[in-house]
């Protein structure tokens, strides 16, 4: 049960259809990240744009143990 309002699957149009089509198709459903932000497509596109900066400049495995070693800093369970 989401805790915020989202647009759902079935009312999202424009962007926000694109957006989750994209996330279906690369993962076979829509990430959490993409709802929570459905309300307001523009930063979603802005973070696409920061998350695929920062990943330019590292490698997978750097990218993914600065990722866990944030999230255990931040006593992230997610």
């Amino acid at each position: 049960m989401a805790y915020i309002r989202t647009i759902s699957e079935d009312e999202a149009t424009g962007i926000v259809r694109q957006l989750y089509e994209q996330d279906l198709a690369a993962d076979g459903y829509v990430g959490n990240t993409t709802k929570s932000l459905s309300l307001h497509p523009e930063i979603m596109t802005a973070w696409a744009g920061l998350s695929k900066a920062i990943r330019s400049n590292l490698d997978q495995r750097r990218y993914e143990l600065v990722t866990v070693a944030v999230a255990a800093e931040l006593r992230c369970t997610y």
